[in-house]
């Protein structure tokens, strides 16, 4: 499932290199430069906007005060300092988070995706349907195909879940592990590929493609197919 990102930034590189990240990860992107272009965008809904501060018409605290009684997705403000009255500012007028710059992209679209999530299931939107007939309920904690739901262990889910928030983002083993198993757990990241080889077995005998593509020497990745 593709999610709508409307991204604000005036620094030309900055938003081209957003967008281009984003798009190939499969967000469908929707960018402005400015506080007045940003406005019109919001008006198509996206399911979260990333929004620089410093725009050359008026900030983005105001365009966020204009656009939150229209919009209920997460707002993120991009900024390069910030002080505690400045987050205070931000949160009052509706922002959920703050990115501070230089930041690791991926760190930013593990970011926009935990904010996606809790979004879902705060709104009750918390089904994602794929072209296959495939459906994760992401709140039951379930994956059905064809009405059918197929029987995953906890942690089958929620590789499952993890990646297909993050559709397109390739992640080793060894990240996955950390994120999913934590950094103090015992044992390695090898039981990683077992889990992935189990969900696919069990999607196999379902008979759906699996969603989880290898990339070789990289690591693995959800696919919407």
């Amino acid at each position: 499932m593709s999610y709508t990102l409307l991204i604000v930034e005036d620094e030309p590189d900055l938003l081209r290199l957003l967008e281009a990240y984003f798009s190939k990860i499969n967000y469908h992107t929707l960018t402005a430069k400015s506080g007045k272009e940003a406005i019109k965008q919001a008006a198509n809904q996206p399911d979260l906007i990333l929004l620089d501060i410093g725009l050359p018409d008026f900030n983005g605290l105001e365009v966020c005060q204009r656009i939150r009684d229209h919009v209920s997705c997460p707002i993120l403000f991009l900024t390069a300092k910030i002080q505690e009255t400045d987050k205070l500012s931000g949160f009052a007028v509706g922002g959920d988070d703050y990115i501070l710059k230089p930041f690791s992209i991926d760190e930013l679209a593990a970011r926009i995706a935990a904010h996606i999530r809790r979004d879902l299931r705060h709104t009750g939107k918390t089904k994602a349907k794929f072209a296959d007939d495939l459906v994760i309920d992401y709140s039951a904690k379930e994956v059905y195909y064809d009405n059918q739901a197929l029987s995953l262990a906890k942690k089958e889910f929620e590789i499952i879940e993890f990646l297909s928030l993050h559709n397109g983002q390739v992640f080793d083993k060894e990240r996955i592990y950390e994120l999913l198993w934590g950094y103090d757990s015992d044992g390695n990241a090898s039981v990683v590929a077992e889990h992935i080889r189990r969900i696919r077995a069990k999607f196999m005998a379902a008979g759906v493609k699996s969603h989880i593509e290898t990339v070789w020497g990289l690591g693995y990745k959800w696919v919407s197919l």
